[in-house]
């Protein structure tokens, strides 16, 4: 039993489309690896899925750029790098005219060449300096702000360490003055406590020598 013709269209349901895509491209890639041994065939192929995915296949003995060289030669069209660089060409022209359209602005705003400007070319070169001048003002109030918010709060992390430190001054002072006060009264029970012994000496040896 043979199987059935599929009818070519789009398939519907994303899931099998997916199979669908997975085993058509690998037959594909096989088979341009097969004509590339079998007839020495010089095959390059690219694939794109629905997702924007690609896949790739280029014989070994050749580059896909130098396949599409011989495309473009043997097709007669233009080169497609030859189309980009010439995009990129005109793109790097107008950064650089931008670019020395910019430093003659700078050399105007350190005012340099402005000689041979016109009193109306002056004005936008007056209302830039203005502006940067404002700019910097604005930019500088808020570091002094910043430095006496720094400041305010050193001091008042000063404040805080010296009462701190006060505190711990106090505390030691007072426990010098206990010990100091235990000491005193530890001596003055200590004292009457201890005994006095006299011991008479002899002054006159011979009390000892009529006994």
């Amino acid at each position: 039993m043979g199987r059935g013709k599929i009818e070519i269209k789009r398939i519907e349901n994303s899931t099998n489309r997916q199979v669908t895509y997975s085993k058509r491209r690998g037959g594909i890639m096989k088979k341009a690896k097969e004509i590339t041994v079998l007839c020495d065939a010089q095959v390059s192929l690219v694939i794109f899925s629905s997702t924007g995915k690609m896949s790739e296949y280029c014989s070994p003995s050749t580059e896909l750029v130098k396949i599409l060289d011989r495309y473009h030669k043997n097709a007669g069209v233009q080169k497609l790098w030859d189309a980009k660089h010439e995009h990129l060409s005109n793109e790097l022209e107008r950064i650089k005219k931008e670019n020395d359209s910019m430093q003659i602005k700078l050399r105007h705003l350190k005012g340099e060449d402005i000689n041979s400007l016109q009193p109306k070319e002056l004005i936008p070169v007056e209302e830039a300096l203005e502006n940067g001048l404002a700019c910097v003002r604005s930019r500088q109030m808020q570091y002094l702000k910043r430095l006496k918010k720094n400041e305010r709060s050193l001091e008042e992390d000063n404040r805080r360490l010296s009462y701190i430190l006060h505190q711990q001054q106090l505390a030691m002072d007072v426990n010098v003055r206990e010990m100091e006060h235990g000491y005193h009264q530890r001596e003055r029970e200590y004292h009457p406590q201890m005994p006095f012994a006299f011991r008479v000496q002899p002054i006159q040896p011979n009390l000892h020598q009529n006994k």
